[in-house]
């Protein structure tokens, strides 16, 4: 897409979103004729937020599957066939695919291609301390700012096809819903952990989001993204707090090396305090596909029902939807 036409669906989403997601946006293009939409999405996330809303109006593919990380992600031949074919290219943006950004860049001269996190509003986002004027980029692990995400795969679709108005809306509407049943779950689950059990250590920074929606405080071993390096100070200094608050559980991920978190258990157990592994979480990719894990109210639901269960508080083995299998 050229410059001027990302920063008119840019304009026109937001505005879409800010009123409820009642609002249309006004494609460039007018209608077309009424065929498969090729998407292709970086993440996996990405990805599930349009067939959720596209449904049969879409064809979408995913360039990261399970356990990969999009911090250190280079597209491959592959993907540059793929993307130069297809009709729409989504990214998260606000530098998460940091690797792929300069590609995207150039693209969007000959494809449209769209950052959907930038629609989230600047004052929602959290700062990362290591990097002045950048943002922490796991905007997923709050359900109430994915939203806006979802009503930016609407609008983006809309634009393209424009036919497709009253599936669409249905069809956000109901994912819509569905996330506002996950988010009164997580409110109300992990409201059951002890207070001071609300400490959630985890491989790297991915859950800040996470943590100011739901009070827990988030330590990390590496920073906001997974290029940064765990330096012994910091592994040191966790494993002081994990001693001094007799914190007794921590959490790998799944598409991040549990190296350093390896090394926690084992600085605190040299001290005499025992540290398990709490369980494994999703961070930057889902489950696998065709699974519950494998779409984003899985994903958060494992999460949610994986931490509560793990600090002490009351959740159901299976989850919100009785739907969770494990890893």
């Amino acid at each position: 897409m050229a410059r001027r036409g990302r920063r008119l669906l840019l304009k026109g989403a937001a505005a879409s979103l800010l009123l409820g997601l009642s609002g249309v946006v006004v494609g460039p293009r007018g209608a077309r004729a009424k065929d498969t939409l090729r998407v292709v999405a970086t993440t996996s996330m990405i990805a599930d937020a349009v067939r959720q809303v596209g449904g049969d109006w879409v064809e979408v593919q995913a360039l990261m599957g399970p356990g990969v990380d999009p911090h250190l992600y280079r597209q491959t031949s592959s993907d540059i066939a793929a993307m130069s074919r297809a009709d729409l290219v989504l990214w998260h943006g606000l530098r998460l695919e940091a690797q792929l950004a300069s590609f995207l860049e150039r693209l969007a001269s000959r494809v449209p291609v769209f950052p959907l996190a930038e629609l989230v509003p600047k004052a929602k986002l959290i700062s990362d301390p290591n990097y002045p004027g950048q943002y922490d980029p796991h905007v997923w692990m709050d359900p109430s700012l994915w939203k806006y995400i979802v009503g930016g795969a609407r609008d983006t679709i809309f634009e393209l096809r424009p036919e497709a108005k009253a599936d669409l809306d249905a069809n956000t509407q109901r994912h819509l819903a569905e996330i506002d049943a996950l988010e009164a779950y997580a409110r109300t689950g992990l409201a059951t952990v002890p207070e001071q059990a609300r400490v959630l250590v985890t491989a790297h920074d991915a859950f800040h989001y996470f943590g100011r929606a739901h009070g827990y405080e988030v330590l990390g071993v590496q920073g906001i993204s997974t290029e940064s390096e765990a330096g012994l100070k910091q592994i040191e200094h966790l494993v002081d707090v994990l001693v001094s608050r007799k914190i007794g559980a921590i959490f790998v991920e799944t598409s991040v090396s549990d190296r350093n978190v390896k090394a926690l258990i084992e600085g605190a157990a040299a001290r005499g305090h025992t540290v398990t592994i709490g369980g494994t979480l999703f961070s930057d990719a889902m489950g696998k596909p065709g699974t519950y894990e494998g779409t984003y109210i899985g994903m958060i639901d494992h999460n949610v029902t994986t931490i509560i269960r793990a600090l002490g508080g009351e959740a159901p083995e299976r989850g919100l939807n009785d739907k969770l299998t494990g890893l």
